[in-house]
């Protein structure tokens, strides 16, 4: 069994490396995006699901992003030695006035040749304005007033970016988690494969059980190499202490952790 001092000095040897990796440059690639959506629509038809479903796609995820600001943001992950691959941001009437250089952003990302796509989440009005009764937000046009007057003025800010939308999401029949399986179909890639993250932690169960392990193995009825003098100082990597431990779980293997 690992020691505290030897745990650690193993966690700051796995983060030097992963800081050494992030610091050389990725293959084949000298700055630049591949990927840049723009998110946008009306204001409760989802786009924080959206954004989620990007970001646990591994896109960098920036929210409530004035326009003029996006110009200035896909300016810098064009820059040689930028890390940034993919990206995506929600912009929409939260902005206030600078909502209205939004078509004005988009032709100059054309100009400039970044590649970029536009995501519009539409619904009705009566979904529109039961969503925010039910969460008792302010929409951000209401001022006071109703929401389905302040949805009206939405519409109108809206309906030219709505024309240059590439994927237009109707989400008024959509769950949270369905809406952002739509989203996934239809906006990322699917020759990349996701992969599932799975954590191993030790821990002594005088110090209590992990809270937010999904499984729990109690490993207690086998003898602990610690209080072998000659096992003490090695680790749960080493041959002799593998062999200890599987020799007394009747495999008789040495392969084990």
């Amino acid at each position: 069994m690992k020691s505290t001092r030897d745990r650690a000095g193993l966690l700051g040897r796995v983060r030097g490396e992963r800081r050494e990796r992030e610091r050389q440059p990725l293959p084949g690639r000298e700055g630049g995006i591949e990927d840049f959506v723009v998110i946008t629509g009306f204001s409760g038809a989802g786009k924080s699901q959206a954004m989620a479903c990007f970001e646990d796609a591994g896109y960098f995820c920036v929210d409530n992003l004035p326009p003029e600001m996006i110009s200035s943001l896909s300016e810098l992950f064009t820059h040689e030695g930028s890390k940034v691959e993919r990206a995506a941001v929600v912009c929409d009437v939260r902005g206030g006035t600078y909502f209205e250089g939004m078509l004005r952003v988009l032709d100059e990302l054309e100009g400039r040749g970044i590649r970029h796509r536009v995501l519009f989440l539409d619904a009705s009005e009566e979904v529109l304005v039961k969503r925010f009764k039910e969460t008792r937000r302010r929409h951000p046009l209401a001022d006071g007033g109703q929401v389905s007057t302040a949805i009206h003025e939405e519409l109108e800010l809206l309906a030219p970016v709505r024309e240059r939308a590439d994927v237009v999401i109707e989400t008024s029949d959509l769950s949270a988690a369905r809406l952002r399986k739509v989203v996934a179909d239809k906006m990322l890639p699917h020759d990349v494969k996701g992969k599932l993250a799975v954590t191993f932690l030790t821990y002594g169960f005088k110090h209590g059980a992990p809270r937010d392990a999904d499984l729990l193995f109690d490993v207690r009825f086998l003898p602990n190499p610690h209080y072998e003098a000659d096992l003490r100082d090695l680790t749960g990597c080493d041959e002799p202490v593998i062999e200890y431990v599987g020799a007394r779980m009747g495999s008789g293997s040495s392969s084990g952790g």
